[in-house]
């Protein structure tokens, strides 16, 4: 809680009752029938605190406890219960806060029954010096939950808030529907709405930012006006907008996901960058510049010497026969074809270039096939047509043949008869 004003020890004994009211614009404090002793002007917003002023816990077992009925007793331990708020600092004339020592050490040890065991339990120490409250409770107006110092204190006018921890949601004034939890968490927060923050300053620097999840210590830090992220184990990067980043390079060095392997599924091939981001690789036009033929670029591929191999035993147990291609060896054939890892180190083959470098060969070789088709096709047809002319010349030379044999027999002369005159 922050303010202008420090609270003093009353120099007469004030009964243990005794409460402080905190209304908006003064403070009220109360004598042990509830009447108002004094009126102290305060600028905080609304909220009650019981606080006890009293120089030892033997004056308390004196004066309070012990001459009260059972009732009573019952009584004072459901507004102790429903009033106190706890608090580990005071506030000063800079509004700064300073944490209390206890000059009176003189305390009479010994247990009492539960008034005294709750006050122990919420940090209520009796004794010369007063406490201020830490916040705690329901603004039942705008349906606002906190607990924690300073926790929602400049909220203004900022429904259905959830704030858990010390200055958690501090700066907020109209943001809505956020719930944070851990010291810090959207500590900064002034409008955004729809906000989850738990860990220590989760989403500490979000303003404006909306729809934002973080999860962890110090996660989606980075993230100030953005909106629509989740960073589990992640500070975010500021500036960016509707990604999910889980873990953090470095320290998380593999990932096991659950309800993946053995699950079949239709969809396209998920890759990952060297970044870490996942993804479909994309073949819309509209993501590529340059485009142009593959032309001769694919007989690289005519180089490549596909072996088969086993993965090392750390890597693959049970020792499946595989298929395919080393890394290195194809760097050696073209260094387009692998990729990278962080170090800068030859990590794995680009399968897929290579199986669009195939499909180029093939490509390539299926038109010449069909060229050499249509050439011999060609090739018969001419051939048939040669046969052709060959078979209508040998017809018309036999015809010619023939004809010539009929002027033959036509040309011979005829027959003479010798006769006998004998």
């Amino acid at each position: 809680m922050r303010g202008n004003w420090s609270p003093t020890v009353n120099k007469r004994l004030i009964d243990a009752t005794t409460g402080a009211c905190f209304r908006s614009g003064e403070i009220r404090i109360l004598d042990s029938r509830g009447a108002v002793e004094r009126i102290i002007p305060f600028s905080d917003s609304a909220i009650c605190i019981t606080i006890f002023i009293l120089p030892s816990w033997r004056d308390f077992w004196q004066k309070v406890w012990k001459p009260r009925s059972e009732s009573e007793r019952g009584r004072f331990s459901r507004q102790l219960l429903s009033l106190v708020q706890t608090s580990s600092h005071t506030i000063n004339q800079s509004g700064e806060r300073k944490d209390l020592s206890y000059e009176n050490k003189n305390y009479t040890h010994r247990k009492f029954d539960e008034p005294l065991t709750f006050a122990a339990r919420f940090g209520v120490h009796l004794s010369p010096n007063v406490r201020a409250a830490c916040q705690q409770g329901c603004d039942l107006t705008n349906g606002n939950t906190f607990f924690g110092d300073d926790a929602l204190v400049n909220n203004t006018t900022g429904i259905r808030n959830t704030a858990t921890g010390g200055d958690v949601l501090f700066s907020n004034t109209t943001g809505g529907f956020n719930t944070a939890t851990g010291s810090a968490a959207l500590t900064e927060n002034l409008t955004g709405f729809d906000n989850t923050a738990i860990g220590v300053e989760a989403l500490g620097s979000n303003t404006t930012g909306s729809n934002n999840i973080a999860v962890g210590f110090h996660a989606g830090a980075n993230l100030t006006t953005s909106n629509n992220n989740i960073d589990i184990g992640n500070r975010g990067v500021a500036g960016e907008s509707g990604e999910i980043r889980i873990g953090t390079a470095g320290p998380q060095t593999g990932t096991f996901i659950a309800g993946i392997s053995g699950v079949a599924v239709t969809g396209s091939t998920v890759v990952v960058n060297s970044n870490g981001k996942l993804g479909v690789t994309a073949s819309s036009a509209r993501f590529k510049d340059n485009i142009k033929s593959m032309d001769k670029a694919s007989e690289a591929i005519l180089a490549l010497h596909p072996v088969t191999f086993r993965y090392k035993h750390e890597l693959d147990p049970d020792g499946i026969p595989q298929f395919g291609l080393v890394a290195e060896q194809v760097e050696k054939v073209n260094p387009a074809l692998v990729a990278r890892d962080d170090k800068g180190k030859v990590y794995t083959v680009r399968y897929e270039a290579v199986n669009a470098m195939l499909l180029n060969e093939f490509l390539k070789e299926h038109r010449k096939v069909q060229e050499q088709g249509a050439t011999i096709a060609q090739l018969k047809k001419d051939f048939r047509a040669t046969v052709a002319q060959l078979a209508t010349r040998l017809d018309e030379q036999a015809a010619q043949i023939q004809k010539v044999s009929v002027q033959v027999e036509l040309s011979k002369p005829a027959p003479r008869t010798v006769l006998n005159n004998q």
